[in-house]
């Protein structure tokens, strides 16, 4: 069940000194070992899409619960310890220039797998529709900057990538699941979670912004025109109260800050969209170019104009993994909590790494679960 929080993800300097990094991976390779000798192939994707889970498990290797790092470091040390065709799953992309290959090494462990070019295909656009959603359908003020895609050769994927915020300094971290995935543009998140939640986020993937996504598509499948004469009219009578009484209806104050309006729209991009003819939102979002001022410009037009409005709430969250000590929102599932316990142990224990490492990870990994 989801429930709304914040994790603390600053931004700090310097990576991963080599000593750590080396056992880091050692010790992921030995509960990776574990988990896929015990649980299948899948369940190590299935756990390490949930933000706890991925939480507890960057703690033991080596981190605090806040470190900067946590994401792109841990996932690259268990990209580095998956044995593709002996686990049966595998981790695609990083950090960076690294996220560029993402594709590439799809199509590479998918033929380990003997996939067929379909399917090959299948999971190549949903590694590229999700890093599309994070960064354009929902606006938080994050640019992704890593991004990683783990499949199975049973074609269970997901996917963790992360955005930073250029003013705080600060990062969040987006998780998915193949299995939690319905709709690509109807809260396909896993869990999301960051330093906070701002009061003014545009998300085009909630349930409150579908009859504002139609609007969207009528109005890019009309004539671009159409368009412009509303982009005139909402400039011309809109301009500029700065939007901020566009905002949720009982926030309507000189306080309340909304989403900026775009200085200019892409009219040859609208043409573009307007020849193809999506279907649907989805369609919309997957077509190339289309970025985050064509989205947030067709999304007031549909709101200000045709009285659609979309979501303003930021989607941030995080699952409780075994439910919450005050049993909100249900009570600690005991069975649970200490069977994820046991896993990481389990690995611990049985990873080749000396007895004062394995000492130590238990050592994080009792502190983890005390907190």
């Amino acid at each position: 069940m989801p429930k709304t929080g914040v994790a603390n993800l600053p931004l700090h300097g310097g990576k991963a000194p080599k000593w750590l990094f080396k056992r880091m991976v050692l010790l992921s390779r030995g509960i990776i070992e574990v988990m896929s000798y015990e649980y299948g192939k899948d369940e190590f994707i299935r756990r390490i899409s949930d933000p706890f889970w991925f939480q507890s498990l960057s703690c033991v290797l080596g981190f605090d619960w806040h470190s900067s790092g946590t994401t792109t470091v841990t996932c690259g040390a268990l990209k580095e310890a998956i044995r593709p065709q002996e686990y049966g799953f595998t981790i695609a992309g990083g950090k960076g220039k690294a996220s560029r290959k993402t594709l590439q090494q799809i199509e590479e462990n998918g033929e380990l797998y003997n996939f067929s070019t379909a399917k090959i295909e299948k999971l190549k656009y949903s590694s590229r529709i999700a890093a599309k959603i994070d960064n354009t359908a929902i606006q938080d003020g994050h640019d992704l900057y890593h991004h990683v895609f783990l499949f199975s050769e049973d074609g269970l994927w997901g996917v963790i990538q992360q955005g930073m915020n250029s003013e705080t300094n600060y990062a969040r971290r987006y998780h998915w699941l193949s299995e939690h995935v319905d709709s690509f543009v109807r809260e396909p998140n896993n869990a999301i979670m960051g330093e906070k939640c701002w009061e003014f986020v545009l998300d085009m993937t909630a349930k409150e912004s579908e009859s504002n996504q139609k609007t969207c598509i009528d109005l890019v499948n009309d004539n671009p025109r159409h368009i412009r004469r509303d982009w005139a009219e909402l400039i011309r009578h809109h301009s500029q109260r700065t939007l901020y009484n566009w905002g949720l209806p009982e926030q309507k104050h000189e306080s309340v800050e909304c989403l900026n309006m775009p200085r200019s729209v892409n009219w040859n991009k609208m043409r573009e969209i307007y020849d193809f003819q999506p279907k649907n939102y989805e369609e919309f979002i997957a077509m190339k170019g289309v970025g985050s001022n064509t989205v947030r410009a067709l999304a007031l037009i549909s709101d200000l104009i045709y009285g659609d409005k979309p979501s303003w709430s930021d989607p941030v969250k995080y699952s409780f993994a075994v439910g919450g000590k005050d049993g909100v929102p249900f009570p600690v599932d005991r069975k649970a909590m200490d069977e994820s316990t046991e896993i990481i142990r389990l690995g611990i224990e049985r990873a080749k790494v000396g007895d004062k490492d394995k000492l130590h990870a238990i050592r994080r990994l009792h502190k983890f679960f005390l907190n």
